[in-house]
């Protein structure tokens, strides 16, 4: 019993011991965030020496040192190819600390090439100490612009880098600096080569708000350079104003590309464009409805010229608008025959699913007429087209069956 209670004392004594200890070494936290390799500051066995006070490499160091970097760029590629992504960008970040020795505009090229390797293999950590340089970077430029030139290159470099380490905000105010000289110096080509920079940006980030009044400044600007982007631009613009939902705006544009395409006897963009257009008509008449004989006569238009031109599945999507415009206003009668044609077109197509549900929209609407014979007629042929495509069967089944019990 004694023993016993000894080795509860020792023990006790001991895990006292043990937690006194613990609290006087209290483990320091860990960092955070570990420092950049990219801001090592330990001489390299690649510098001649540490630059000091600020004082660049001489002409010739920095040319006997940019092949030594080029070698180790290459160094780094072999072995991320053979798996080694660790080694690589360890190779990849020793070549960029020393690439801020060429001067900021090779460093940022650098970087951008990096940068874009280290956003496709997926290496965020990368990506940040890139992206942490590169504001760096931008920092130090934005506070030397007020005693010495802006540096176009410099700044259009920065915004690539951006893009290519998948910043989008920061991209877009690099080129804004860009853009800003630009429009000083009056420069039009190069105005509108930051513009549509600017422009697809924003668009490819799916920004259309933004990108609005860049597309629409660059239309107002192909007069001036011979207009041959002209189109390209409408396109833009037409997409943009569907994606914020502004008809009237989206209508100016179609119109005007409707003019163009007509100018220039391009018939087989007319379809798609008349579909859109009527559809923007469409939209304007729930305000005013007057503009729906507008949308009817666009959706007309879209099918004709479909048809006209053997575009069958066009032609019947054109049809299948016009058929639910006519439905929305309670004209049964117009409907019908439209869906007659529609009957026609799918036929032509081979479409037979598409036939399948003209037949149903065709039975649908001699019920609302309450005329039964022609609904059974209709949905009987619907039947024999799903029993083909073995679909909606029985569907049509119990649409035959419902309106064969109506009918007594």
């Amino acid at each position: 019993m004694l023993r016993r209670l000894i080795v509860i004392v020792t023990a006790a004594t001991l895990f006292s011991s043990s937690l006194t200890l613990a609290e006087s070494k209290k483990p320091k936290p860990p960092d955070k965030f570990p420092p950049s390799p990219l801001e090592i500051t330990t001489l390299d066995p690649l510098l001649p020496r540490l630059p000091k006070d600020k004082q660049p490499l001489t002409l010739e160091e920095q040319q006997k040192l940019e092949p030594a970097l080029d070698a180790l760029n290459q160094e780094a590629a072999v072995k991320l190819q053979a798996g080694d992504q660790v080694a690589a960008f360890e190779i990849w970040n020793r070549e960029l600390r020393l690439r801020r020795f060429l001067g900021s505009s090779l460093e940022v090229q650098a970087l951008s090439r990096v940068g874009a390797i280290a956003w496709k293999q997926n290496n965020s950590q990368e990506v940040q100490y890139i992206t942490q340089r590169l504001q760096a970077i931008q920092k130090q430029t934005q506070s030397q612009k007020k005693t010495a030139q802006i540096d176009l290159a410099l700044w259009r470099s920065l915004g690539e880098a951006y893009q290519n380490v998948r910043s989008p905000q920061l991209a877009l105010e690099a080129y804004d600096q860009v853009l800003l000289v630009v429009r000083q110096q009056k420069n039009t080509t190069a105005l509108v080569e930051i513009l549509k920079t600017i422009g697809e940006l924003n668009l490819s980030w799916f920004d259309y708000r933004k990108a609005a009044p860049i597309y629409e400044e660059l239309l107002g600007l192909t007069t001036s350079v011979g207009g041959v982007n002209e189109v390209t631009y409408l396109q833009q613009l037409a997409e943009i104003y569907e994606q914020t939902n502004q008809p009237q705006q989206s209508l100016n544009v179609l119109n005007k590309l409707a003019e163009i395409y007509v100018n220039e006897n391009n018939l087989t963009e007319i379809p798609e464009l008349k579909l859109a257009i009527a559809s923007d008509y469409e939209s304007l008449a729930k305000k005013d409805p007057n503009l729906l004989l507008e949308a009817f006569k666009n959706y007309q238009q879209a099918y004709t010229t479909a048809w006209q031109l053997q575009e069958y599945v066009r032609a019947g999507e054109a049809l299948q608008k016009l058929i639910a415009l006519y439905r929305s206003q309670g004209q049964t009668d117009e409907a019908l025959q439209a869906s007659q044609i529609l009957v026609q077109i799918q036929a032509q197509a081979a479409n037979f699913y598409g036939l399948m549900q003209a037949y149903d929209q065709i039975g649908q609407l001699y019920l609302e007429r309450k005329e039964f014979p022609q609904a059974v007629t209709a949905f009987q042929k619907g039947l024999e087209l799903a029993h083909q495509l073995k679909y909606q069967e029985a569907y049509f089944t119990g649409q035959i069956e419902k309106v064969s019990k109506a009918n007594l």
